[in-house]
């Protein structure tokens, strides 16, 4: 974060040396923008609290008295103040405070604003901070610091009075809100000394040949490159020069890299992120004005094959789908094209790469095999789902040891969503496609925890829906994918065993809907029969969301994005399946993701009193067939067996 001067350049001249001087301690300096998670977890951007009549920051440190001691003023201050829109934040910038740690100190100490935990330190660098306990007002119209010093005189270094005698923050809000002056803009602070080991005149020495060429190269030109996704290539130094400003700002506000999990839950084997270290290199590095230095430009060596004909070696068969004509603005319906399988032979899939023939049109495409095709292709390709393609993530290669089987004949249908990018172009997607030599050792199977029920509330900045899936036998989980649309803030993933104990397994603090990526965990999570996986999403239908197309709305499930929806997508296996012996049960299977929805309180029982009037009666048929122990609900097993009884009761009326 720089903090740049917004004052109006005054002729240097001796006699204004000292008034110049004077002004500097002013604080009337804007604040660049930048995104952090606080000690919950949970996402925050600065300039998304545009909305608030005024931004307090306290700078905070584990076990510094002065801050200990100040929280109850400051609570006091948040108490009288949040009601009048401002918003309240502390800011931890200490090298020594670990996310664990802030958190045992928010539980002892009874903290109610959240921690924002600079890790980088950068936001701290910036905002040239020396003590904790120094308090911040910022005005979100202009982002300009208003005020900065302390909540007030009442703690002094091993001393305090009974009462403050000046109640700075407090005074200082109360003017600012009433649009008046504010008396004293800057008044020292009593508080710990914060450690920044990094120097300025130290950042001038990082080696771009070195250090910075050699991160992007490895985490950046995958997608930065000549036919990448990327909408510049990372092809020499001088490209980074002139993009080193915007570096900076998609690093300090999380957009690049495309990476969303929060870093301290789970491991995966597909990660994208930066470090803590890489991220505070390369933001340094071009704070100090992006020096050349000396030695060679690892960026002009020719990149990995990462856009390359074939990434995963020849493929055993490669199918086109039909070209498709987008036009340059307006919604596209969602395309379903299919073709038919040329194969005489039955095979095993171990891997399937979706490529587009034109990236910037292609939101994401799902791929499956059907026995046939009709009108409603939509969910002909879950009949045998093969996998997806999304920015970012395009190459299915599967688990070893597990494959889909495709037999002889039928067709290849997708299920395409095209997205108008202002020009008008043609897409033609192929399908590349590898087989197993010999049968794997079992099926990879693919499953959704959705919520077709839901209703986003109009104006709502945070409305969370929930839905589960419930394991029947033994699995073995191998990834997850959050999916929602334009007001999808940020998702979850639980695993809840059978004797109701939870672990959260993901968490996207940070949801972006341009980049729906797979979570693939390093080793796959073994889970009980029993087991159930929860999925949440919270949802911004605010004015605030920039993506919002319309905050007035109450937006329902729908596919295109205008619409919601809650969509969790997981791999997975049964522990006991094998090639040569299959088990799944496809209908209860289905039977297991609508209770996860219909099931409003997930106790494990439907009951009428928790469906939509609509849904209700479409169900009457089935609690008055499926209720065997008659407690006026379906549980899992009564409604499959209902399901199915009033399926064989359709093709009996056929």
């Amino acid at each position: 974060m720089i903090i740049r001067d917004t004052r109006k350049h005054l002729p240097v001249h001796r006699s204004f040396i000292l008034p110049l001087l004077l002004l500097a301690t002013c604080v009337q300096a804007s604040v660049d923008n930048f995104r952090v998670l606080d000690h919950r977890g949970v996402s925050h951007e600065l300039y998304y609290y545009s909305d608030a009549s005024a931004v307090v920051l306290m700078i905070h440190g584990n076990g510094c008295p002065i801050v200990r001691n100040l929280l109850p003023d400051f609570e006091s201050v948040r108490a009288d103040f949040e009601s009048q829109g401002v918003k309240f934040f502390l800011l931890n910038s200490n090298l020594q405070d670990s996310y664990e740690s802030i958190r045992e100190e928010t539980d002892e100490w009874d903290i109610k604003a959240p921690i924002l935990i600079d890790d980088t330190q950068l936001i701290g660098e910036s905002l040239k901070l020396t003590r904790t306990a120094e308090v911040l007002i910022l005005d979100p119209k202009s982002w300009e610091v208003v005020y900065r010093g302390p909540v007030n005189d009442r703690v002094d270094f091993e001393r305090q009075l009974d009462a403050p005698r000046s109640s700075y923050l407090r005074d200082a809000l109360n003017a600012f809100l009433a649009g008046a002056s504010i008396a004293e803009h800057t008044v020292d602070t009593k508080g710990c000394l914060i450690n920044f080991p990094a120097r300025e005149e130290d950042h001038k020495d990082i080696s771009y040949s070195e250090t910075i060429a050699p991160i992007l190269r490895e985490n950046c030109v995958t997608c930065h490159q000549e036919g990448g996704i990327g909408s510049w290539a990372m092809s020499q130094y001088v490209m980074i020069q002139g993009f080193a400003p915007m570096i900076r700002e998609v690093l300090r506000t999380g957009r690049m890299p495309p990476w969303h999990a929060d870093p301290h839950v789970g491991e995966w084997a597909n990660e994208r992120s930066l470090s803590v270290e890489q991220r505070r290199t390369l933001v340094h590095w071009i704070e100090a004005g992006a020096p050349r230095g000396e030695g060679p430009d690892p960026l002009l060596e020719p990149p990995s094959a990462v856009v390359s004909e074939h990434r995963l070696g020849e493929p055993d068969l490669v199918l086109e789908l039909a070209p498709y004509d987008v036009p340059a603005t307006g919604v596209v319906d969602y395309q379903y094209p299919y073709v038919a399988n040329p194969l005489e032979r039955d095979v095993w899939i171990k891997a399937m790469v979706v490529e587009p023939g034109a990236v910037e049109v292609v939101h994401h495409a799902l791929v499956g095999t059907s026995a046939d095709v009709s009108s409603d292709n939509n969910e002909r390709i879950f009949d045998n789902y093969l996998g997806a393609y999304a920015p970012g993530s395009q190459d299915n290669l599967l688990p070893e040891g597990t494959g889909v089987f495709v037999p002889k004949g039928g067709y290849f249908s997708a299920q395409v969503h095209y997205t108008p990018y202002g020009r008008a172009v043609t897409d033609q997607t192929r399908l590349l496609l590898y087989f197993h030599d010999e049968p794997p050792r079992t099926f990879l199977r693919h499953g959704v925890v959705l919520n077709p029920l839901i209703r986003i509330p109009a104006g709502a900045k945070a409305h969370e829906e929930t839905a589960y899936y419930e394991f029947e036998r033994d699995a073995l989980l191998y990834a997850v994918l959050p999916h929602s649309h334009y007001r999808g803030k940020s998702s979850t993933f639980w695993l809840e065993n059978p004797q109701g104990e939870r672990e959260l397994i993901l968490s996207v603090p940070n949801y972006d809907f341009n980049w729906q990526r797979a979570y693939e965990f390093v080793e796959p999570r073994r889970l009980a029969a029993g087991t159930r996986l929860v999925h949440s999403t919270v949802y911004d239908n605010s004015a605030q969301n920039p993506g919002n197309p319309d905050p007035t709305r109450v937006v329902p499930w729908g596919q295109q994005s205008q619409d919601e929806m809650l969509y969790g997508d997981f791999l997975f296996t049964w522990v006991e399946e094998t090639s040569d012996n299959p088990i799944h049960d496809n209908r209860r299977s289905q039977a297991a993701q609508r209770m996860g929805f219909l099931d409003g309180d997930m106790d494990g029982v439907i009951r009428p009193e928790e469906l939509p009037p609509r849904i209700k009666t479409r169900m009457a048929r089935l609690f008055a067939r499926g209720d065997v122990d008659g407690d006026g609900g379906l549980n899992l097993d009564e409604f499959a067996g209902a399901l199915l009884a009033a399926e064989q009761q359709q093709q009996v009326g056929r």
